[in-house]
């Protein structure tokens, strides 16, 4: 009965609009309080699972704010550790890192299953000859299984408090946030096939498999989803900068059409699926957050937002058609090369071609935490609280 009223308070419920950014949080409500955050997806939030797996990231990958290689592609801070910032949780150990930072490993408040290249679907090539994770969607909940059979286990065999200290309460998978922002590769992979194969069965087989995620991690005792939508493949200055660019193939910010159609695809159909999950999962709160929306608005309104227009990078060069990837060296007319990081990277949108910079993390941050791009109106803090959406 508590459920069905906040449901139905939810719904009714009038909307407050709080200052900066253009942002909403649904009046009334409580904050959730989550005391823990799993998260699955790719390189847009991984924190250090696939520098565990295979090699180590470099210099200068968080150079502006860990100030050394912190597992992430980026400069410096993701959107999920701003996320983690702001509902006042630590930033997330990779589950597959068993060393950690400077303090350590902790799992206390939750988990890291997302890895740089993962994608929705199985890859049909190894991370040598593709980058493709290994570790894609299945694989990220099956870890998060054993996960939470072992830390139960554990916990409940501990005589010491100490021992429990840095374990999940088994009580706190139920209440805790899970976050999914994964599919950026798999459109990307799929680009090749014609557009028809891709609308009538790519991307609802990946919708599916999203989807199935959910209701598995549903079953495990989930029960808060914040489900992101892919962003714009097409801005992104490595699909501009070398993808063959006739006339009528970019956009007004110089983005590739058919890339963000593509995209723009996944995502409604996408939505279509959160929508359908809301019926299906009665006691699942689930909000469609529209990363798209975000990104494409920053990209739009670059040099106003502060930032140098895209598609130039901060990390990594091109030098007499040879690219240097950031952080790595490279022969260029038997001269060796190396792919430095430009000298304000906060003044950037894009760190390497691929991924954001911190400050860009930063900005897209603030526009999805107080519910300004979720279906339902509700800040992450309030995540928790059930609504039909839209």
């Amino acid at each position: 009965m508590r459920m069905e009223a906040l449901r139905v308070f939810s719904v009714g419920i009038l909307v407050w609009w709080v200052l900066g950014v253009g942002a909403i949080e649904v009046f009334g409500l409580p904050s959730c309080h989550f005391p823990a955050i799993y998260n699955f997806g790719d390189s847009n939030s991984d924190t250090g699972g696939m520098s565990a797996a295979f090699y180590q990231m470099v210099w200068p990958f968080g150079e502006s704010f860990f100030h050394e290689a912190a597992g992430r592609s980026s400069d410096g801070r993701l959107m999920v550790d701003f996320i983690a910032e702001h509902l006042k949780l630590p930033y997330l150990n990779a589950y597959l890192d068993s060393i950690g930072g400077k303090f350590g490993v902790s799992f206390r408040q939750g988990a890291n299953f997302a890895t740089g290249g993962a994608t929705i679907l199985r890859p049909n090539k190894t991370v040598f000859e593709s980058g493709v994770s290994p570790f894609y969607l299945d694989v990220q909940i099956a870890h998060f299984d054993q996960f939470k059979a072992r830390t139960n286990s554990l916990y409940n065999h501990a005589k010491l408090a100490s021992r429990r200290r840095k374990l999940p309460r088994p009580e706190d998978f139920s209440k805790a946030l899970y976050i999914l922002d994964i599919g950026q590769n798999d459109i990307s992979f799929g680009l090749s096939k014609p557009e028809e194969e891709l609308q009538a069965t790519y991307i609802p087989e990946l919708v599916n498999k999203l989807s199935a995620a959910v209701q598995h991690l549903y079953e495990q005792g989930g029960r808060t989803f914040w489900i992101h939508n892919t962003g714009p493949f097409g801005c992104m200055p490595v699909s501009i900068l070398y993808a063959p660019n006739p006339p009528g193939t970019l956009d007004n910010c110089g983005c590739l059409k058919y890339s963000n159609r593509i995209a723009m695809e996944f995502n409604k159909q996408l939505k279509k699926a959160v929508i359908k999950l809301r019926a299906d999962l009665p006691h699942a709160s689930l909000t469609y957050v529209d990363i798209y929306a975000a990104k494409y608005e920053l990209i739009r309104d670059a040099k106003k937002q502060g930032f140098i227009e895209p598609p130039e990078k901060c990390c990594g060069k091109r030098v007499n058609g040879v690219d240097v990837h950031c952080g790595e060296k490279a022969s260029v007319n038997d001269s060796e090369v190396y792919g430095d990081s430009c000298k304000n990277p906060s003044s950037y949108i894009s760190w390497d071609g691929v991924h954001y910079t911190e400050a860009a993390n930063h900005w897209f941050a603030n526009r999805i935490i107080k519910g300004s791009m979720s279906d339902n109106s509700l800040s992450i803090a309030q995540a928790c609280h059930m609504s039909q959406g839209s």
